[in-house]
């Protein structure tokens, strides 16, 4: 893979990661289009995934610091209980992830499949936006849970992570602001855990990437990452997401015509 190839699939990740049109999906798309094979090479796809945790990381350190202090109180408290439900949010994808992720993986090699997948994230998106329930300004756990669940489902390549989970915290009632900070603050977890498991596979040190395209893939996803959190931050809070929905039908319809 040419260092080029690494920085475009490295923006892609980064900037999809966030924006809900699926970073799977449009992953493999690119991978189409550009005539990169890298399914087997375990490593690219790690530095990719550590490039938008730190993104994140960095974009929303406030919130991670409160958090962490609030965790050694002696006091059962407000940070505590968020923490709690992130992690209550995490059993979904752990069980999706143990045990059908063999099975989910065949299917991202179908571009049809990749494009059905983004019309229903867009199905979502348009019905979070034109639905507008009370929104309330705490997440419960029960809303941990079914957000989960929703990550769970995104696993799927084409259906995006970001808009299920955006998507069902909107449409469970659930503030803007407090939706959003939460499903990127809950993916930390998830891709920390896919991370461990791709490197417990033992395919990490199969490099067929390069020293430099594997640096210029983690860069272009990490700045890439940052500002489409940042991004996507003020786009929830100011209600824009329809036009992710347009975007996913067009994408979707076009990868399903071609693919």
């Amino acid at each position: 893979m040419e260092t080029l190839d690494a920085i475009i699939l490295g923006i892609v990740q980064g900037l999809t990661e966030f924006l809900p049109v699926s970073s799977s999906g449009h992953l493999q798309l690119a991978k189409a289009l550009l005539g990169v094979h890298i399914e087997e090479n375990v490593t690219f796809d790690v530095m990719l995934h550590a490039a938008t945790v730190l993104s994140t990381v960095v974009v929303m350190w406030r919130e991670l610091w409160r958090l962490l202090c609030g965790l050694f109180s002696r006091h059962f408290n407000e940070e505590q209980a968020y923490v709690l439900k992130i992690l209550l949010s995490m059993v979904p994808a752990g069980i999706v992830g143990v045990l059908f992720a063999e099975r989910i993986e065949t299917l991202f090699s179908s571009l049809p499949f990749v494009g059905a997948m983004l019309l229903v994230t867009a199905a979502l998106l348009a019905f979070a936006y034109y639905a507008k329930p009370r929104h309330r300004q705490r997440i419960s756990y029960r809303d941990a849970l079914l957000i989960g669940v929703a990550q769970a489902a995104a696993t799927m390549p084409g259906l995006s992570r970001s808009g299920s989970t955006i998507a069902t915290g909107l449409l469970l009632g659930d503030g803007k602001e407090q939706v959003a900070q939460f499903s990127f603050l809950m993916v930390i977890p998830v891709i920390l855990g896919k991370m461990v498991l791709d490197l417990a596979s033992g395919e990490f040190a199969a490099l067929s990437v390069g020293a430099l395209p594997l640096a210029a893939g983690f860069l272009s996803a990490f700045v890439s990452g940052a500002l489409a959190c940042k991004f996507m931050i003020e786009a929830v809070k100011r209600g824009k997401l329809v036009w992710f929905a347009v975007y996913c039908a067009v994408v979707g319809s076009i990868a399903l015509i071609f693919g």
